[in-house]
């Protein structure tokens, strides 16, 4: 039997609510997707069975890129294997103090969960390093192994060690975990050093261990996951998306698991990146709206906007560049309900994928944003092509038994009020991400994905007075298309606290090179050739005396210092409304964004010929606000709508994976990449 064409590359997201797949044939272009149920006692059978869905040969598949929430929902979950902290005497309980923050800063009574490693599982071994790296009391070898032994006898299966200092000079940690290894083969160690080397010592030790507690759940699934797919044919590396845009191999990933804790909402920005750049747009917002919840992310001049420090649960700070998504309880599944004011409210609580909304006849009982679509027809009866069908009439005794009797309000009026505090609900959380940050939505387009976003994109929109809504050809698994553009990516730094009067350029001219250094170690070790290796160098930058600082990327340029301070000022200004050039300035830290470049999928183009839009297929009652009524409003099949196509709104465009609502007044066109662009107000 001769070896098949490797022409496919496949991502596979897994949500809250379902598995997403997509296939690009790399002859062809044509994209395919697929879209299962999500599995959460066991994500890879969804993974699995979404393959065999697709009706993929492993063996045909060159690349196989994935999104997972394993880690995210450990954290969550907190199911942790048994885990243990090795720290410098006296700072046992940095985990416990924290940094003094709250969620909730005026209820006396909330506080943050406990640590996820217990006090009894918290030691301490003599050992002392100053600021600067000068071993003040070495490493007691022999207190650190008694340490160690305690540890296996009580079966601890992964240990952060976290030493005072150790950013400044690793030995001390280094061989504590030697001597971890010497005593519990097998055991998973992670060093603070080697996972964060900064300087404050509540994120580092947080972050390491976040890493620690990981380890064993996320390199198990990988490892089982990679199995699967090698027996079933597939040759090449599984790439898993982490959190700063970038894929690992599940040899990385053994190393870092805590980088995959927010896997999944990181491949949706790519996606929105993506669209928008090949749509013509430099700055995009874009809004996924799934099952479960909503994912919003910012593009600005081409660049997402990336953050350096989040956490999955507050209170527990994962410091590592992310791209910055701000999530809400806002999907598809989410549950409205009257609160103790009387008041109607939209999330976070949601049915989830187990039992779904009432429309589902899965045991749900309270209504649903998917059963307010339903009852206002603006949601058919079916979904995913007919596999799933909808009780509209179930639908309907959700939302009377839920709004419409407690408030006294119609059918109609009730379930309209749901959509539209979910609507503000999102478009509240856009200003989170734009305004508040300095920029104005009106001058951004809004990229919409997620298997609910497509229902809601033109009326957040409008709501923000963004002119224009792109609609990807396939929203549902917008994520999982952000799977299948990601590059291989490490992120390195160190500190360098200097005036930028006293840096020398050749010291940080050789900084660098060091740690382009270890980056092409890492990149090698993931197969890439150094032809396709590109590295972006950045600093943190601050006024001398701030504590916060902003990272910069260095320019390629005869002058890269003078130009990075110019750009900081701009940035500050942009950010805080402030900057002061006359004010001494200083760099806090570097960075390395290491990229292995992967041959990004071609996507299909298409010529533009502008036409009259397909003729609907049918037509059904539609209602989109008290003020229009019930209209009759034509249903198109999107595989109709070729690039070119014009419509007016009222309409309503279905496919597989998603439903989109033009609402009347917008006007609606097919572009040359197959979207769907949504003029807000411009119907002709």
């Amino acid at each position: 039997m001769t070896n098949p064409e490797k022409r496919f590359r496949v991502a596979v997201d897994v949500g809250g609510t379902f598995t997403d797949v997509a296939i690009v044939d790399t002859k062809t272009h044509d994209l395919k997707v697929a879209k299962v149920p999500s599995t959460p006692d066991d994500p890879m059978r969804a993974v699995m069975n979404g393959i065999t869905q697709a009706d993929v040969e492993l063996p045909a598949v060159s690349g196989l890129s994935h999104g997972t929430t394993v880690a995210t929902n450990a954290l969550i979950t907190r199911n942790f294997p048994r885990a243990a902290l090795i720290t410098t005497t006296g700072f046992r309980d940095v985990l416990e103090i924290r940094d003094g923050t709250k969620d909730e800063l005026w209820d006396a009574y909330e506080d943050v969960g406990d640590p996820y490693i217990r006090r009894r599982d918290r030691y301490e071994v003599d050992e002392r390093i100053d600021y600067d790296g000068v071993v003040v009391h070495p490493l007691d070898e022999e207190h650190a192994r008694k340490v160690a032994k305690t540890l296996a006898r009580k079966e601890i299966e992964t240990v952060a060690v976290c030493f005072i200092n150790a950013h400044a000079n690793n030995t001390h940690e280094e061989r504590m975990a030697e001597i971890l290894r010497e005593e519990i083969p097998g055991i998973a160690v992670s060093t603070s050093s080697e996972i964060l080397p900064e300087i404050f010592e509540y994120e580092r030790f947080s972050t390491t261990v976040s890493n620690a507690v990981l380890a064993p759940l996320v390199s198990g699934y990988v490892n089982r996951l990679s199995t699967q797919l090698a027996d079933g044919g597939y040759e090449s590396d599984l790439l898993l998306l982490h959190s700063g845009g970038g894929s690992m191999t599940p040899q990385m990933v053994t190393k870092y698991p805590v980088r995959l804790a927010a896997s999944g909402i990181a491949a949706g920005a790519i996606a929105v990146q993506d669209i928008a750049t090949r749509c013509g747009y430099a700055n995009a917002i874009g809004l996924e709206m799934g099952g479960t919840s909503t994912d919003i992310s910012l593009v600005y001049q081409g660049d997402i906007r990336i953050t350096k420090q989040w956490q999955v649960e507050y209170g527990f700070p994962i410091t590592f560049p992310s791209i910055e998504v701000l999530t809400i309880g806002a999907g598809g599944g989410s549950l409205a309900w009257i609160d103790d004011a009387g008041s109607l409210r939209n999330g976070p609580q949601s049915a989830g994928a187990d039992p779904g909304p009432v429309c589902y006849e899965r045991g749900g009982t309270d209504a649903t944003n998917t059963d307010a679509n339903v009852v206002l027809g603006r949601l058919g009866t079916e979904l995913i092509g007919g596999a799933l069908k909808l009780n509209k009439s179930k639908a309907e005794e959700s939302i009377v038994s839920t709004v419409a009797e407690p408030l006294g309000l119609g059918l109609e009026e009730a379930a309209e009020n749901v959509i539209q505090v979910a609507n503000a609900n999102m478009a509240d959380a856009v200003r989170l991400l734009s305004i508040r940050r300095g920029y104005d939505p009106r001058d951004f387009v809004l990229v919409v994905g997620g298997g609910a976003g497509a229902l809601h994109g033109a009326e957040v929109a409008r709501e923000l007075s963004i002119p224009t809504v792109v609609i990807p050809p396939h929203p549902g698994v917008t994520s999982a298309q952000g799977c299948l553009l990601v590059d291989i990516r490490h992120d390195l730094s160190r500190m360098y606290q200097s005036s930028v009067d006293d840096i020398d350029p050749a010291d940080l001219k050789k900084q660098f090179k060091e740690l382009i250094a270890e980056a092409k170690d890492r990149l090698r070790h993931e197969g890439i050739p150094e032809e396709r290796m590109k590295f972006e160098p950045t600093a943190s930058i601050r006024y001398r005396g701030q504590w916060r600082s902003l990272t910069i990327k260095l320019p390629e340029s005869d002058n890269p210092l003078d130009d990075a301070i110019a750009l900081f000022h701009e940035e500050h200004e942009r950010e805080y409304s402030f900057a002061d050039k006359n004010k001494p300035v200083e760099f806090y830290q570097i960075g390395l964004t290491a990229i292995g470049e992967i041959e990004n999928p071609p996507f299909a183009h298409f010529d533009v010929e502008p036409h009259d839009a397909a003729k609907p297929e049918r037509t059904r009652n539609v209602y989109f606000s008290s003020a229009d009524g019930w209209q009759d409003t034509p249903v198109y099949d999107r595989k109709e709508l070729t690039s070119g196509a014009r419509l007016n709104g009222p309409a309503i465009i279905d496919q597989l994976d998603a439903t989109t609502v033009v609402p009347p007044g917008d006007a609606a066109e097919i572009d040359e990449w197959g979207n769907i662009r949504i003029h807000i107000g411009k119907a002709s």
